[in-house]
């Protein structure tokens, strides 16, 4: 099928070019606009009728132009949203954020330009009636119309006031495809700062009609969508359009055409389903006082209900809310689409219980219970060395001497400890990692493994070290103060059965005069109080063996678990903390208190 839209451009682009107001074509600045356009209609015969002359006029000085305002919730929602993909860029890709980064590109761009105009998108299938619709609108055929498909090629824009060439500019639309209504002055007419854009056909045939569309859909404030009794319920509108922007239904506008073909009560049982269609999309019709879309039925063609839309428009450019209500709901978008990458529906955190099971597991590979156990034994023997009697203590050197070596039981080597012990390490470092990072989206609970791994890097040879530091310093434990008076009572023992021996021995011989009584007394007694002083020193010793066992163990837990929340656990929480700092900012950006951790 031909496409004549682009001969019929250029024979008003020559057109325009004989007047002596006609447009520059620059479209840089006010003097772009086609105010020299001579109108036409398209005849059956595809010739180009003129139809009126529109005089051009001195075009509004920019400078009084006021720009774009946000109110102070759209923005702190900005200032958060910035602030969320500054701290998010080091955990998120760029593919992810790039929506966010764009709505605040968007949102700066549009900032800068004036806020007394309105851009609204009038979008549609082919055959829709959008053209016809933005030439009533205009009162004036600036659009062609006709039976050929697509007959709109490229987007036309038409303003009801001046000011409004950087906003185009920005939209990309040339100098040559801008035009101005025939009716009413500037100061007079109800639509004053609103810019009407006639789009290429959604549905075109042609990719690059749809990509304008879509690349302008993007920029524009509002949108009227035109559909028609045969293609209201098409898919392709629903599905890749009305659908995904259900959350700017304050900017939308759905308008059925042509209902002037529909008989009867046809066209309130059309506009009652279309109505339902649009229920079903996810978007909030705009009824009984309510926020959201505005649905209306007419007919381009007869004007039936242009007046309703008319009206509708006045009120909606009027109110000058529809740029920061189109980023408001560009930046709901764009938080609906991080929020699996900030929310999740469990709580979050490290538990003061996977804090000490951590502790524990470290512990328990640097051998703190069997150090604290050793200490304990360590002070058990020195006791018994220092209170033990001389006899039995001669007779465990002399065993120790007999027992040869390859009587006892073989030990582990130091390299199957050492290798147990990493293993442990590891253990402990991919547990707490795991415990830390349940309930996190992907991509935190990425970033906190990677943080536990960094830090068990080196892990166990610093425990190794650490232990060796930490451990009990070789030789004997410290005495305690009775020590000594046990010392004295035990060689108070042992001269008791030295003097009782030599006694009897004297008797022996004939030195002394015999007398068994006291010298087998005092053997006697030397000879049980030894062990009897013993005994009672080992159980005296016990309570401070088992202290002194369990002060060498705390140490060594005390060691361990420093070492660990220093290489593992602190920076665990620094990461939690940056994600509780970017959940904050996302609930920011939605607009709410609080996110559901």
């Amino acid at each position: 099928m031909r496409d004549d839209t682009a001969g019929g451009h250029r024979r008003a682009d020559r057109a325009g070019a004989a007047s002596p107001d006609g447009p520059s074509g620059a479209g840089d600045g006010e003097g772009a606009w086609g105010d020299g356009l001579i109108a036409r209609r398209v005849d059956e015969n595809g010739g180009a009728e003129p139809y009126a002359v529109l005089p051009s006029r001195p075009p509004a000085s920019s400078a009084a132009l006021m720009p774009l305002a946000y109110d102070g919730n759209l923005r702190s929602r900005l200032d958060a949203l910035r602030e969320l993909v500054g701290l998010s860029r080091t955990r998120l890709d760029s593919g992810t954020l790039a929506e966010a980064g764009r709505v605040l590109d968007e949102a700066a761009a549009r900032r800068r330009l004036s806020g007394q105009h309105t851009v609204v998108a009038v979008a549609g299938a082919t055959g829709s009636g959008k053209s016809q619709l933005f030439n009533t609108l205009a009162g004036v055929t600036i659009s062609e119309t006709g039976v050929r498909r697509p007959t709109t090629a490229a987007p036309i824009a038409c303003s009801w006031s001046d000011g409004a060439a950087s906003l185009l500019d920005r939209l990309g639309i040339p100098g040559r495809l801008r035009r101005r209504p025939l009716q009413h002055p500037d100061s007079e007419s109800p639509l004053r700062g609103l810019v009407l854009i006639d789009l290429p056909d959604h549905d075109s045939a042609a990719v690059q009609h749809r990509e304008q569309v879509d690349r302008i859909l993007a920029l524009v404030d509002a949108v009227i969508w035109v559909v028609d009794p045969e293609k209201y319920a098409d898919a392709l509108i629903h599905e890749r359009y009305l659908r995904p922007m259900a959350g700017h239904a304050e900017v939308t506008l759905v308008v059925l055409n042509q209902v002037d073909r529909l008989p009867g009560e046809a066209a309130e049982q059309v506009l009652d389903d279309l109505r339902r269609l649009l229920d079903e999309d996810g978007i909030a019709l705009g009824e009984y006082g309510e926020p959201g879309a505005t649905v209306l039925a007419l007919s381009a063609l007869t004007g039936e209900g242009v007046g309703e839309l008319r009206e509708a428009l006045g009120q909606f450019v009027a109110e000058r809310q529809a740029p920061a209500r189109r980023i408001a709901a560009d930046v709901d978008a764009a938080a609906r689409h991080l929020r699996p990458v900030y929310v999740t529906g469990r709580r979050t955190g490290l538990s003061e219980e996977a804090r000490e099971e951590f502790a524990d597991r470290l512990a328990d590979a640097v051998g703190a219970t069997a150090a604290g156990e050793a200490a304990e034994r360590a002070w058990l023997r020195n006791a018994n060395r220092a209170c033990g009697t001389p006899w039995l203590r001669l007779w465990r050197w002399y065993h120790d001497r007999r027992d040869p070596v390859t009587g006892r039981l073989p030990s582990r080597t130091q390299a199957d400890e050492e290798a147990t012990a990493r293993q442990r390490v590891e253990h402990a470092v991919r547990t707490v990692s795991e415990r830390a990072s349940a309930g996190l989206p992907a991509p935190w609970a990425q970033a906190m493994r990677e943080a536990a791994l960094r830090g068990a890097h080196g892990l166990p040879e610093a425990l190794d070290e650490l232990a060796g530091r930490t451990a009990p310093p070789p030789g004997r434990p410290p005495r305690p103060g009775w020590w000594p008076v046990a010392v004295l009572a035990q060689a108070t023992m042992t001269l008791l059965q030295v003097v009782g021996g030599l006694w009897l021995l004297g008797q022996i011989i004939g030195i002394v005069p015999p007398n068994l009584g006291v010298p087998v007394l005092l053997m006697v007694a030397g000879i049980v109080g030894g062990p009897l002083i013993e005994w009672s020193c080992r159980m005296a010793a016990r309570g401070p063996a088992r202290r002194y066992g369990h002060e060498a163990e705390r140490l060594l837990r005390e060691a361990a678990a420093g070492c660990g929340r220093a290489r593992v656990l602190d920076p665990l929480a620094a990461e939690l903390l940056r994600y509780r700092e970017v959940r904050e900012q996302y609930a920011r950006v939605t607009g709410v208190g609080a996110v559901p951790r």
